[in-house]
């Protein structure tokens, strides 16, 4: 008793110590301006509302594409990666759930049988059986908020890989979209070729009457046979393409390319108009933000649980049950036993090893509140660069538009031209070839248009509100 009076000034030390022991300051939150750059530089876009509340909804049914309805689906219930993600958050749940059992009464059933002699039993040095069976108790008085702290730091784990797996639906979503956005552009890039390839080969037919009636040379046949010949070469490329394309597909929906196909479209696909809310808005939107925001909170909380492991632990401990030398007597109420006991464990020196916790604690605290403001720099680093290049392409686009037009018009004027003899083939195949490398522009011009519109959306956080 004496020895345990001597330590209580020492305890008192500690729980004053643990008291005046502060958790890690959180890093200075990121300047966000009060609407992004592009809204400024460009009209056309809306600020909308803040709703980090709101469902993400499903926003790829803005480009009013059943195949693509359907693909995404199919890519929710299959992709890997989102099984993976799916996995890891019912991992970190486990860990949850072992966390707050540590704070809950430990209760064990056991039973045992002894046989020996010496001078702690009843005969002396005659051999003698002991028979044992009971119930045991144990609870960690949390004092210090170790426990706390780390059920804490588990909760927010499991909050940080909840929204990992969101992040990886948006990504895999996104994915889905563009590859397959990408293979209807190939569809249409391809269709082109083929139009041009036809529209060759009656040029070729006309040119070889021409030929056999002696009106052109044979120099004006082979100009047509090469046109005509990469024409199609062309169109085996972008075959190529688009099958690579299919085959990236199936793997996103978690099927194998040997067995998935979609059959070949060009049917134009309107452009959906996305109202990009204020940068606050976007940053609670984006899963990934929020998964690193939630791993900063857990570091923060390991901070307080590697602190606590200087101060003492008080454990409470109960036994009941029976004991007694003969097996028909154990469970008589004359053999009933039991005890109660406190115990407490207080850290006087380890070499260094809970101030190696310490500081490696605070080292992953700084590491990943460097890497959350690393993260939501880059959340607006890329709304900014989609909604610069969206401004840009509508732009590149109207431009390009006019100058499909001129092409069309100079090339039907050279085909009435040459087809009453009043200007070369060179000049006819010029126009056509100008025409063509016009509309192959504007068509990727509309694609890169489609693709920055997912990055968007993606950068958004999945979806966004109604202006």
């Amino acid at each position: 008793m004496k020895a345990f009076n001597r330590l209580l000034p020492l305890a008192a030390a500690l729980v004053l110590a643990g008291c005046a022991t502060a958790l890690p300051t959180l890093p200075k939150a990121v300047d966000t301006p009060p609407q992004f750059k592009e809204l400024r530089q460009n009209e056309r876009w809306t600020i909308a509302q803040p709703a980090e509340a709101r469902s993400r909804g499903t926003w790829w049914k803005a480009f009013n594409d059943p195949v693509l309805d359907e693909l995404i689906e199919r890519a929710g219930a299959g992709n890997t990666d989102i099984q993976q993600a799916a996995a890891r958050l019912a991992q970190a749940r486990a860990l949850l759930r072992g966390a707050q059992a540590d704070r809950a009464p430990q209760i064990g059933a056991g039973a045992s049988a002894d046989r020996g002699a010496g001078a702690n039993t009843a005969n002396g040095s005659t051999p003698a059986t002991l028979l044992q069976a009971g119930l045991n108790l144990s609870y960690e008085v949390d004092l210090f908020g170790r426990l706390s702290r780390a059920q804490d730091a588990a909760s927010l784990d499991a909050q940080s890989r909840e929204a990992l797996l969101q992040s990886t639906r948006l990504l895999v979503q996104a994915e889905v979209a563009q590859t397959y956005l990408a293979l209807r552009a190939t569809d249409t890039e391809r269709a082109l070729m083929q139009d041009t390839a036809t529209a060759y080969t009656d040029t070729l037919r006309l040119t070889q009457r021409r030929f056999e009636a002696g009106d052109v040379a044979e120099l004006d046949v082979i100009r047509i046979q090469t046109e005509q010949a990469a024409t199609e070469a062309e169109v085996i490329a972008l075959e190529r393409t688009r099958a690579e394309l299919e085959h990236a597909l199936a793997v996103l929906l978690g099927e194998p390319a040997s067995g998935f196909a979609l059959a070949p479209t060009a049917t134009a696909r309107a452009l959906p108009v996305i109202p990009p809310g204020v940068p606050a808005t976007v940053l609670a939107r984006r899963p990934d933000v929020a998964a690193a925001q939630a791993s900063l909170l857990a570091a923060q909380a390991r901070v307080g649980v590697a602190q606590a492991a200087w101060f003492p632990r008080v454990s409470l401990t109960g036994a009941a049950g029976f004991a007694s030398p003969e097996l028909g007597d154990l469970f008589q109420w004359s053999a009933r036993s039991w005890g109660v006991g406190a115990l407490l464990s207080l850290p006087l020196f380890d070499g260094g090893r809970r101030e190696a916790g310490v500081q490696n604690a605070q080292a992953e605290f700084d590491a990943v509140a460097a890497q959350y403001r690393g993260q939501v720099l880059n959340a607006l680093r890329e709304v900014e660069d989609q909604l610069s290049s969206l401004r840009l392409l509508h732009e590149q686009s109207l431009a390009q538009g006019r100058a499909v037009s001129a092409a069309q018009r100079a090339s039907a004027i050279s085909e009435t031209r040459y087809r009453n003899g009043l200007v070369s083939q060179l000049e006819l195949l010029d126009a056509r070839r100008n025409e063509l490398l016009n509309r192959r522009q504007a068509q990727r011009v509309e694609a890169a248009q489609q693709q920055a519109t997912v990055r968007l959306i993606r950068a958004l956080g999945g979806g966004w509100a109604d202006a």
